[in-house]
């Protein structure tokens, strides 16, 4: 005859009867520690012994300490993605932050331009060109708190990621900004615009 698995659910609503589940269920894990107590030596107790696999039981210890590794291996790797993620979003964030002015920015050099135009062009005696000064410098004064910077490569070496050539300098030295024709801007490191030069050859 089988012997039918011991009822495990208990009834919530009887104390009495929870209680009485717990005990029965502690007596039955008392009575098998107690099978597997090697001290025991009693005949019954020996026929148990006789009909329980040890091997099987050291391969279900073995399967549960692989299911504890690949889990704490699964943690670990779930907290490197969700802070490698979260570097990411931050770096994201801190890229935003940095170029958000960059159209608004890029706008505002025409402007700069057609300042630097009417400076030129201005005669001494021309009471506006003061006023266009300091109106050329507060400006450049606030894009540069905002990351703003001027590409003016005035006698320096040729560098395609900031300049663009546009035509040859004879009396520049090779690979040598000679002329500057428009200068060029960067906003935190990232160019805004070249400065548009000629190289000597």
């Amino acid at each position: 005859m089988t012997e039918q698995a011991p009822n495990h659910e208990f009834d919530t609503n009887d104390p009495k009867a929870a209680q009485s589940n717990i005990e029965r269920e502690e007596s039955l894990l008392e009575e098998t520690m107690n099978e597997f107590d090697p001290e025991n030596n009693s005949g019954a107790d020996n026929t148990v012994k006789n009909d329980i696999d040890i091997d099987a039981f050291h391969a279900r210890i073995a399967e549960l300490e692989g299911e504890v590794k690949q889990a704490k291996e699964g943690t670990a790797r779930a907290n490197a993605e969700a802070y490698n993620a979260q570097k990411r979003m931050e770096q994201e964030t801190d890229k935003s932050k940095k170029f958000a002015l960059q159209k608004f920015a890029k706008d505002l050099l025409e402007i700069v331009d057609n300042l630097e135009r009417a400076i030129e062009s201005a005669t001494d005696n021309d009471p506006v060109t003061e006023g266009v000064q300091l109106t050329h410098k507060a400006l450049l004064a606030v894009l540069n708190r905002h990351g703003v910077e001027v590409v003016d490569p005035q006698g320096e070496k040729f560098n395609a990621d900031f300049h663009e050539a546009v035509g040859i300098d004879a009396d520049a030295e090779a690979d040598t900004v000679g002329t500057v024709l428009q200068k060029g801007y960067s906003l935190n490191g990232r160019l805004l615009r070249p400065a548009m030069v000629r190289v000597g050859q």
